[in-house]
């Protein structure tokens, strides 16, 4: 952190975040050297810890998996799932690790007519959950093994 000799519009004090995944490389301006993922996993990092000081009633991820897959997650699923313990978390995901470990799940979609396109959520059911998680894991058409792998994405 340095301080600027005159105020900007941005303030007084001129901040860099110095960032290094990995053991034995040099932190650099995170802006840098990040990935995707990685920008993704510190975001979940950071308001994670955030949120457990502030005592914030609803936080919401907008595909904050960005970047991410597998393993990782899956972790990020589960720190979401801890997070929303003590609070609401509403997370917009394309990962069936992460669509997998909420309490509810809603399906957002659009419609087109003539004139307008207008966004439209449902909340889906139990079975519907499966198809929908599916639908994430599988190709154009869901299979019985995406079925199966739904159902046990859904039972952790």
């Amino acid at each position: 952190m340095t301080k600027e000799e005159n105020p900007g519009q941005e303030g007084l004090d001129s901040i860099r975040f110095l960032f290094s995944a990995n053991k034995g490389i040099p932190m650099d301006d995170i802006s840098r050297i990040a990935s995707g993922g990685e920008l993704s996993r510190l975001m979940l990092t950071l308001k994670s810890l955030i949120s457990q000081k502030n005592l914030l009633p609803t936080i919401v991820f907008d595909e904050i998996d960005s970047g991410v897959s597998g393993d990782i997650a899956g972790k990020m699923g589960t720190i979401l799932q801890k997070m929303g313990s003590s609070m609401q978390v509403l997370a917009i995901s394309h990962l069936p690790q992460i669509a997998g470990k909420g309490k509810q799940h809603y399906l957002v979609y659009k419609t087109e007519s003539d004139r307008s396109t207008q966004s439209h959520i449902r909340r889906l059911s139990h079975d519907e959950r499966v198809k929908e998680i599916a639908k994430m894991v599988s190709d154009e058409k869901v299979t019985d093994a995406a079925l199966s792998i739904a159902k046990e994405l859904l039972q952790h």
